[in-house]
């Protein structure tokens, strides 16, 4: 049986990653600029466009509720993005800066896979197979994302950012 309240705050969780998803697309190309790897920057490039794709995805979600997508202020994403930009500031130009990026990047992944991963639980659970099987090829690739920014943080960007002390 469906829940009415359950519905609202699919529905509200659903505003909150609409608004984040945004806020990311405008994000990542002052991340691109200001990261000093080439594979670094790659890696916003691919997210960037998968992005675009993931807020299309959104779209059809709310196409599907019969809802005009709209997003709600989200603290939590603004607080994270506002951190990437401290770390811009803060590191410009040193050889840290990349490692802080990736951090900075990281805990956009980590928030949007907490919001994906239970709007994904509570779509099954609301009967909207549809909207779970969009939200979760954007889970994954979000988890995919997080995966290759570990893999520079190890492989290449830490090592860099320490070899420069």
């Amino acid at each position: 049986m469906k829940s009415k309240e359950l519905d609202t705050l699919f529905l509200d969780a659903l505003k909150d990653i609409y608004y984040a998803e945004r806020k990311i697309l405008r994000a990542l190309p002052k991340m691109m600029r200001a990261a000093q790897s080439p594979q670094l920057k790659a890696a916003f490039q691919q997210h960037k466009d998968e992005t675009e794709v993931q807020k299309d995805r959104l779209d059809q979600v709310f196409e599907l509720l019969g809802r005009r997508p709209q997003g709600k202020t989200c603290p939590a994403i603004d607080g994270i993005l506002e951190e990437g930009e401290e770390v811009m500031d803060t590191f410009k130009g040193t050889a840290a800066l990349d490692a802080g990026l990736v951090a900075a990047a990281q805990a956009v992944e980590h928030y949007e896979m907490a919001r994906y991963g239970t709007l994904c639980a509570w779509a099954k659970v609301l009967g909207m197979e549809d909207a779970a099987l969009l939200l979760t090829q954007t889970l994954e690739e979000e988890k995919r994302t997080d995966e290759t920014l570990t893999e520079l943080a190890h492989s290449e960007i830490n090592q860099m950012a320490i070899a420069a002390e």
